[in-house]
């Protein structure tokens, strides 16, 4: 245990790093990761265990007192929920609602109805992208399958052709726009605005989601033709339902949180009046917390009275937004909790000092900071709240928006190349019906196209504002 390590964990501040610092540290954040990496892929352990272990591997390899790192890894942990498991929990919620009412089905159904023949890969991508805003990405692959299969057999459609497009725009919103896990937590740990942040998202996220969902689903589907699978397709939760809310409404419902959040950021560079009590109106309704919890109870209006919800069914449906989040919850939590014991170690520090010594641009880094641990991990989630806690003291003398475009660049570096250690690989090619070398070819190469895509215009646009 060295006397640096043991001043940084305790002071606010740390003090400057030395040469022999840097490596102790650097050596600390390889046995740190190595430990999380190996944890879930070689033993299988959950992501939660994984990341509470290999912050104490952190913090021992960087001679701080077990003690102190412990406290490091508690506060990271609860400092992280407070700050973003309520909007976790309201998203799901919303979700939840949004897949039983039949409202998901009905935003399905009528933009299909729209479309056709060359316009509905199209199609697909805008379902996806509407219906992927308040469903965590492995919820909205189970809704939206039995529409891609169904859509691909009856119009007679390469399964690329169609299921590309609708994987592209789930796995953008789960990188790039809040309210998704990912995205918060990055948002927490550099301080960003989540309006600015929301709105540099949805820019970054429509030529990024075109260029790899419609256009790239052309090269895919040459790549590997295969047809729908002949199998028991999951039952349509608007099967059970005599009726479902209407299109509008429920489009009105989805997006309401998206607009208030929006409108705040925009008030807030109009007016720019902390004492203006319109800023201060939209400060509040705009708030991730009140935006989401808004749009909440109108969906117990718009979505569950219609579908015929009684209030006991509303309750019930509450409850089983909630459960599968808990896993959720404790890996975002243990993630904020690795992401602490980074900063209290120094490790912060170091990584500032190497982007001024090396004079790699702070949006470059944290996208291949992202990349690294993503391909390590498989898990976007843990890629985002790791890399987010390594780069954090990069925002400090940041703009607004350069602290936005940091986030998107953690969120696209956290998408690149999923393979076989990611769970979403093997669902995408399970429900297709495909081989490991067609997975990759697709689902693969669709997801780094996507990162790489958003990162380059995440640093174009850093040239611009």
């Amino acid at each position: 245990m060295t006397r640096l390590s043991v001043e940084m964990l305790a002071a606010d501040a740390p003090p400057p790093i030395t040469s022999a610092g840097h490596a102790q540290l650097g050596i600390a954040v390889l046995v740190g990761i190595a430990v999380i990496v190996l944890l879930i892929t070689k033993f299988k352990l959950h992501a939660f265990l994984a990341l509470t272990i290999g912050s104490l591997a952190l913090g021992a390899a960087a001679g701080a007192p077990l003690d102190k790192a412990i406290t490091s890894f508690t506060n990271g942990l609860g400092s992280t929920v407070a700050g973003v498991g309520v909007l976790i929990a309201l998203g799901a919620i919303l979700g939840k609602l949004l897949a039983d009412s039949g409202g998901a089905d009905q935003i399905v159904d009528t933009i299909l109805a729209k479309a056709g023949g060359r316009a509905m890969p199209w199609a697909m991508v805008l379902i996806a992208s509407v219906v992927g805003l308040p469903l965590f990405f492995e919820v909205g692959i189970v809704l939206l399958i039995p529409v891609v299969l169904m859509v691909a057999k009856r119009g007679n459609y390469s399964l690329m052709r169609i299921g590309i497009p609708a994987l592209a725009g789930l796995s953008v919103m789960h990188g790039l726009i809040p309210p998704h896990p990912g995205p918060l937590v990055a948002i927490d740990a550099v301080k960003a605005n989540l309006g600015v942040t929301l709105a540099l998202g949805i820019v970054v996220a429509i030529p990024t989601v075109i260029i790899a969902g419609p256009l790239f689903s052309k090269v895919a589907a040459r790549w590997v033709d295969v047809p729908a699978p002949d199998r028991m397709l999951p039952q349509r939760a608007s099967e059970q339902l005599e009726r479902r809310p209407g299109f509008g409404p429920t489009l009105a419902t989805v997006l309401l949180p998206v607009v208030l959040m929006l409108a705040k950021a925009l008030v807030d560079i109009v007016v720019d009046d902390p004492a203006d009590q319109t800023q201060r109106v939209f400060d509040v309704v705009g708030s991730p917390l009140v935006a989401l919890l808004a749009a909440v109870i109108v969906g117990f209006f718009t979505l569950g009275r219609p579908a015929g919800f009684t209030r006991d069914r509303l309750q019930q449906t509450v409850e089983k937004g909630l459960m599968p989040i808990a896993g959720i919850l404790l890996i975002v939590g243990a993630g904020g909790g690795f992401k602490q014991t980074l900063i209290d170690s120094g490790v912060g520090q170091m990584i500032l000092d190497i982007s001024e010594d090396w004079s790699i641009p702070a949006l470059l880094l944290a996208w291949l900071i992202a990349v690294a641990i993503r391909l390590a991990t498989g898990s976007a989630t843990v890629a985002t709240v790791s890399a987010a806690g390594l780069v954090a003291p990069l925002a400090a003398d940041m703009s607004t928006t350069h602290t936005a475009l940091l986030v998107l660049a953690i969120g696209a570096g956290s998408l690149f190349f999923s393979h076989v250690n990611d769970a979403g690989f093997w669902l995408v090619k399970e429900y297709f019906g495909l081989n490991v070398g067609q997975t990759v070819k697709t689902w693969s190469l669709m997801e780094t196209i996507i990162s790489v895509v958003a990162g380059a215009l995440v640093l174009l646009l850093s040239l611009i504002i």
